[in-house]
Formats: C-alpha cells, sequence, structure tokens
C-alpha cells in the first residue's frame, strides 16, 4: 500500500466517521427529536442502548415534556420497548399505533419502521405470555410433585407400620390339613 492509498484510506474513513456523526445533535452526542425519516430514530434507539436503567428513566421524563408529535411518539415506544428501560409494552404498542393511525406527512415516512416495531412488540408480548403460563405449568407440575411425594412417604410409613406390627405378632403353629390324623 504506498502513501496515495493510505491517504485515500484514511480519507473515506473520516468521511464514514463524519457522516456517522451527521445524525446526532451537537452537544451531548444526543439524537435530534424533530428530524425526519427513519435514520434519526434509528440513531436514537442506538442512543437508548448506550444509556444507563437511571439515565433511561430520565429520558422518559424528557420524552414526556416534549411536543407530542409522530417522532416523540414513536421514541416513547422505543423507550417504553426497550429491554433495559422502564418496560411496558402495551405502552409502546399504544405509541406506534398513534403513529400508524395519523395522516401526518412525518408519520406517514415513520409508519413501516412503526409497524416493524408493533409487530416485534406484539412478538415479544405473545412470548411473555407463552413463558407465564409455562413458568404456571411448571409450578403446578412441581405442586403435583411435592404433593405425589408426600402421599407416597404416607403410605410407605403406613407399610411400615404394618411390617411392624406383623413383626411383633406371635408365631402361629403350622396349621394341619383337615382330615390329617395325629400320630399319636
Amino acid at each position: 500500500m504506498n502513501l496515495r492509498d493510505l491517504l485515500k484510506f484514511l480519507l473515506m474513513v473520516v468521511a464514514i466517521g463524519l457522516a456517522g456523526c451527521a445524525a446526532l445533535s451537537p452537544g451531548k452526542g444526543k439524537p435530534s427529536y424533530d428530524e425526519p425519516g427513519p435514520l434519526p430514530p434509528l440513531a436514537y434507539y442506538q442512543f437508548l442502548s448506550r444509556l444507563s436503567a437511571a439515565e433511561l428513566s430520565r429520558e422518559r421524563m424528557v420524552l414526556a415534556a416534549l411536543p407530542q408529535n409522530p417522532n416523540t411518539h414513536l421514541r416513547t415506544a422505543m423507550l417504553f420497548g426497550h429491554p433495559r428501560g422502564p418496560l411496558d409494552l402495551g405502552k409502546a404498542t399504544q405509541q406506534l399505533e398513534l403513529v400508524l393511525k395519523s395522516n401526518d406527512p412525518a408519520a406517514v415516512s415513520l409508519q413501516p419502521l412503526a409497524r416493524l416495531l408493533a409487530d416485534n412488540y406484539a412478538e415479544r408480548q405473545k412470548a411473555e405470555g407463552q413463558l407465564d403460563r409455562q413458568g404456571q405449568q411448571l409450578k403446578d407440575s412441581q405442586q403435583q410433585l411435592k404433593d405425589s411425594q408426600r402421599k407416597a412417604l404416607e403410605l410407605q410409613e403406613k407399610l411400615d407400620g404394618l411390617a411392624d406390627i406383623e413383626r411383633t405378632l406371635p408365631i402361629r403353629p403350622a396349621q394341619r390339613p383337615v382330615g390329617a390324623r395325629s400320630l399319636k
């Protein structure tokens, strides 16, 4: 690799880096809330993944204070659906429905992303419901197993008690068959 190729490569890396930063607003590295189109919301989702749980809670308050528009609804849905955040898929779905039902031009451009998120959240809710049912079935099975083990122990105790009684009984002489004569 010669010097010219190295300079081209470095220039390309810098250009890619600057392009990646273009989606972020100046200051805290936080995406702008009012930019149209799907790329700023995706940058916002990446921003959320870098936040701690406490920062996610603060972000929730920031979103609540902003004017309610399709971008804010979508970001609120992302926040409610974020695995490390204040997870509430029901509220996230409600926010997405506001975007999906809107005829606002800003909402129309976000609707494919909103549909994708809504489908994802619906699948997650379905999986959580199945997990809850399976958890309940496991608890029920464990309780039935405990009950069966308790009953088995009770039956074993009864058998042991009967065996103890049988051992304490005097040994009976062998009975002669009927009609047998004694040899006296």
